[in-house]
């Protein structure tokens, strides 16, 4: 069954989100604090594949418990819940590895096409990795690994999340040609994606701290003025 741990302190909001979860077919873990989340996490009997955080939890808070599990488990999709609307607030969680963020107040029909959307790129992952896929994809010093979904950059393991690693595989197969941000969110979060395109650039600027000698003035994940985004080796 398809698990998700939902961290929220507000009982109310926790109701309704667990009610519309499980009504879609999801197991869910339930946690009011962040210290809690992490705990029933390593404790959970079987895999949890996503987690709900709430950003504004007492002691601590969804970012950090974001930071953690995103450490222990790059595989785990992860949404922020936030009351929020300032853009450096909704980027900072991003930048702390998070797939994605509902803005409150927000209706079922978002919660859980936003969550089932997710779901199936970890889904899509997982199939892949089992399928016994032996294709590399060389670009200059990267290599990209299509069976352990991995990239490697001088022989060095790059530490990517599912999305990082999907926009890299988009960006392989089109190499040396412009992608729009449109472009990479239909590929990457689908046709069905309620968000905001900014967070392509979230997660370009993430990939290039980790991609680029210098962040400030990258050599391989390029803006396209006008256009958006291109890979060169």
């Amino acid at each position: 069954m398809k698990r998700i741990l939902v961290c929220e302190d507000e009982a109310s909001i926790r109701a309704f989100v667990v009610i519309n979860l499980k009504r879609a077919g999801y197991d869910v873990v339930e946690a009011d604090t962040g210290e809690q989340a992490l705990k029933l996490y390593q404790q959970a009997d079987g895999p949890v594949d996503l987690a709900l955080l709430d950003i504004m939890l007492p002691g601590i808070d969804g970012l950090e418990v974001c930071r953690r599990l995103r450490e222990s488990s790059p595989g785990i999709g992860i949404i922020l819940l936030t009351a929020r609307t300032r853009e450096e607030d909704k980027v900072g969680g991003l930048m702390m590895g998070a797939d994605d963020y509902i803005t409150k107040p927000f209706s079922p029909a978002e919660l859980v096409a936003r969550v089932e959307a997710l779901y199936r790129r970890i889904a899509s992952a997982r199939t892949e990795q089992g399928a016994g896929y032996l294709e590399e994809i060389v670009s200059g010093e990267f290599v990209l690994n299509l069976r352990t979904r991995t990239l490697k950059k001088a022989g060095q393991p790059l530490d990517l999340t599912q999305v990082e690693y999907q926009i890299m595989e988009y960006f392989f197969s089109q190499a040396d040609m412009p992608l729009t941000r449109t472009d990479i969110l239909r590929r990457v979060w689908g046709g069905e994606y309620y968000g905001d395109e900014k967070i392509v650039d979230v997660n370009i600027r993430r990939l290039r701290m980790k991609i680029e000698e210098n962040p400030s003035d990258p050599q391989h994940i390029l803006t396209v003025w006008g256009r958006g985004y291109k890979w060169s080796a």
